[in-house]
Order: C-alpha cells, then sequence, then structure tokens
C-alpha cells in the first residue's frame, strides 16, 4: 500500500496526508461514493487475502484446510477470491452452496455442511455436488442423512458436532458450545451417533466438529474445547472408528475498536498454538472455518449525512444507510467506529448516529463522539465486511446497498445497487 496514505491499525483504510481523504487501499472513498452512491460496501481484496495467509502460515506445520464461513459475507466475488487460493467453505444452508457452487464447483470438494435444520432438498443438492463433510447435530439428522444418501446411491462423509460444555466469554447470541445451546449434541450422545454411523453402509463416520461461539478474543478456550475432543478421537478409535479429521470451528474475533485493531498476527499465531496444544500430537487433519477474522475488518459501509438534528440537549446524525443495511449494532449491541471521509477540522460532536428507518432502534451510534460534520458529508462505518450485507433486510421496503470489491487503485462493482422491481418480483399482484 502507498506510504502516502496512513492506514488505521489492523485496516485497509487510512488517510492520504496531503488531502485527509479516507482511501481503501489506494482507491478513494470519495470517489468510490461519486461512482456507485451511497450507502455503499466498500472490501480490501488484499486484506481478505492477508487474513487468508495468516491462518495458512500459522498452520503449515500440520495438514489442514480453512474453510471460509459463507455466512460471514456471501458475495460470489468474495467466494471466488478465496476459492482460487484453494479455500474451503463451511455453509449452513443449501442456498449457500449453490453460492459456493457458482463460485467454483470444483470448490465442493472443500465443503463442510453445518447447521442444526438441514432439509432433505438441501442435503441432497449436496450429496449431488459430493460436498467433502456434512457437520451432523443430532439422531434424526443423522437418520436422514443416511436416508437420503442410500436414495442417491452416494455415501455420505459425516461428523459429529460435539458440545465439549466449554465456556467462552462473548455475546449470549453467539455463544454456541455449551450444552443448553440448540447447536451439536453432547459427549455420550455423539458416540452412539457415531457406533450408528459405523453400522450404516451409506454413512462414513470419517471426522468430529466443534464450535464454542464466534468473536472471542482469547486462544485459551479454542484450546480446552480441542482438548476434550482429542479425548473423543482417541476413544473412538479404539472402538474401531477411524476418525480422519478434526473440524475446530470459527470464532476467532477481532477489535472493534480504533484505538487498537488488535495484532491479527500474534492473534492467529496464538490461536494456532492453543488449537496444537489441544490436540496433543493426535495425528488428523484440522477444517478451520474462519469467518469474520478474515472479511470483518477488510470492509466499511460508506453512507452520506442527510440531516443533523437537534432535539433539546440530545444531537442526531441522520444517515442514508439503516438498520436494515447494517443490524449488528441493533441487534448484538455491537460497536463500530465511525469515521468521516474528509477531515476538515478538528471540531466534534456527540451524536447519535441514525439511520432512516421507521424505528427507535435504528441506530449506528449512540452518544458517540465525531467529528462535526454537515449534510452531504460522508461517514464510514468500520469493520462491516462481516456480517453486514448477509444480514441486510428490506425493511421499510428498502433496496439492499451496492457492494465494491478493491484491489490497488482498481474498483469493481460487485453487487449493484438494489431496485424496487428487484424486491417486488417475487410477488403475485394479480
Amino acid at each position: 500500500m502507498p506510504p502516502a496514505i496512513d492506514y488505521l491499525p489492523a485496516r485497509p483504510f487510512g488517510y492520504a496526508r496531503k488531502k485527509g481523504i479516507l482511501h481503501c487501499e489506494s482507491a478513494s472513498i470519495e470517489d468510490i461514493a461519486a461512482r456507485f452512491d451511497t450507502p455503499v460496501y466498500v472490501y480490501s481484496s488484499q486484506q481478505v487475502l492477508e487474513r487468508f495467509g495468516l491462518f495458512s502460515s500459522a498452520f503449515k506445520s500440520h495438514p489442514h484446510l480453512i474453510c471460509y464461513a459463507v455466512k460471514a459475507n456471501s458475495n460470489i466475488s468474495l467466494l471466488r477470491l478465496l476459492a482460487q487460493k484453494g479455500s474451503g467453505f463451511d455453509i449452513v444452508s443449501g442456498g449457500e452452496l449453490e453460492r459456493v457452487l457458482t463460485a467454483d464447483r470444483k470448490a465442493a470438494a472443500r465443503t463442510v455442511f453445518s447447521g442444526v435444520g438441514k432439509t432433505a432438498p438441501e442435503i441432497d443438492l449436496a450429496l449431488k455436488a459430493k460436498i467433502r463433510l456434512f457437520n451432523v447435530e443430532s439422531r434424526q439428522e443423522l437418520e436422514i442423512v443416511a436416508e437420503r444418501a442410500a436414495k442417491s446411491r452416494r455415501v455420505a462423509s459425516i461428523a459429529v458436532r460435539v458440545n465439549p460444555d466449554v465456556f467462552a466469554e462473548t455475546h449470549p447470541y453467539i455463544s454456541t458450545g455449551l450444552s443448553e445451546h440448540k447447536f451439536g449434541v453432547d459427549m455420550e450422545s455423539a458416540r452412539e451417533l457415531y457406533r450408528f454411523a459405523a453400522r450404516s453402509r451409506w454413512l462414513h463416520p470419517s471426522g468430529i466438529s466443534v464450535h464454542i461461539g464466534s468473536q472471542i478474543r482469547a486462544a485459551a478456550p479454542f484450546g480446552a474445547a480441542i482438548a476434550r475432543v482429542a479425548q473423543l478421537v482417541q476413544s473412538l478409535r479404539g472402538e474401531g472408528i477411524a476418525i480422519q479429521s478434526v473440524d475446530a470451528g470459527g470464532g476467532l474475533g477481532i477489535d472493534y475498536s480504533l484505538s487498537d485493531g488488535g495484532d491479527p498476527a500474534q492473534a492467529v499465531a496464538e490461536y494456532a498454538q492453543a488449537i496444537m496444544a489441544g490436540m496433543g500430537g493426535l495425528q488428523v487433519e484440522l477444517l478451520l472455518e474462519p469467518g469474520r477474522f478474515l472479511i470483518a475488518q477488510a470492509g466499511a459501509l460508506v453512507t452520506r449525512v442527510l440531516y443533523v438534528k437537534q432535539n433539546g440537549a440530545k444531537t442526531f446524525v441522520i444517515t442514508d444507510a439503516g438498520m436494515n443495511d447494517l443490524i449488528r449494532p441493533t441487534l448484538y449491541q455491537a460497536h463500530h467506529e465511525i469515521i468521516v471521509v474528509r477531515r476538515t477540522g478538528q471540531e466534534t460532536v456527540v451524536a447519535d448516529v441514525v439511520g432512516p428507518v421507521c424505528e427507535t432502534g435504528d441506530f449506528f451510534a449512540r452518544d458517540r463522539t465525531l467529528a462535526a460534520v454537515q449534510p452531504g458529508d460522508l461517514l464510514a462505518i468500520l469493520d462491516a465486511g462481516a456480517y453486514g450485507t448477509s444480514l441486510s433486510s428490506n425493511y421499510n421496503s428498502r433496496n439492499r446497498p451496492a457492494e465494491v470489491l478493491v484491489s490497488g487503485r482498481k474498483t469493481r462493482l460487485i453487487r449493484r445497487r438494489e431496485t424496487l422491481r428487484d424486491q417486488i418480483r417475487a410477488e403475485v399482484t394479480t
């Protein structure tokens, strides 16, 4: 990246020294907004590939496959970018599988299918595509997979997702590794599922899966979970069930604060060290499912200020982006840094940054100190690459934003702005 730009910690966004205009890599955010309008999602291809490379390097001494968690951001161009580097994929729906197949049909062999509610048509689609593995989460699901596999005359490789009952400090909505959660099965129940699978002609119990949650900043819980899984692998092998892979899941978090941004290389190194220590020398292939860590800090939602409104002692900065574009602040009480695209002075204001959606919960920040802005100014909501567009909606009949991928100075539209015609196409009006 050019030295004339001062980049923010751990992010591909920074200000040009001469004019004080925010850039993504070497592309001006003002130019992107002028060309593609607002609101618009902007992603750095370089950052995504760099983060993928950190995982590849950290686990290079052990057989592994990085399976990007498609739910974080399912744009086909981003999937293709990763597929070209040999990435696998972690999917949780038939729709996500179709996206992977559109990006690269050969990637099906590097795809694992997770989720508690797989339907028979989704299972059939996955069997036809010859995906690598089903991460199974209940006895009934295992029976359905066996039934569909028999009907299609294709053996299904399976892993049982286990609950190691390891607590990880994160938001309760994205904690998944305890017995009180809907995901996975307890260790003892998992043994019975493996025995059932071993008796089936149409099931191949080849792996074991675990996922304890998302946005986890400490490495120790990952190591503790894998240590329990490793014990189960040894026990199953003692029964003649040859487990060949351990899916360690994803969940490695990022620092959403602007003051730091974290040290990505150190975070991945500590994560890898914890995983390998938990393995205790166990000889299996590791499957890893990073999502947020690869894409979150690579993206920003760029929005234009519509009005600055005073209500008594409160100041509201009203933007053209709303909670339908980025729901994380409302859904998870998540913090996203918000910065001006053009630096103009030192004056600041304490304000709520809100959107035009008809909900009091339509906000990006409350009582936030930010640079004073006027109608027409541009703001960038940082770290929005993950769970931004994938959680977006048409609430208030609002069109979803455009998405732009940056590579150096080049910008490429990877999703056009939605239109009302797109929204109503599936509706029956006669």
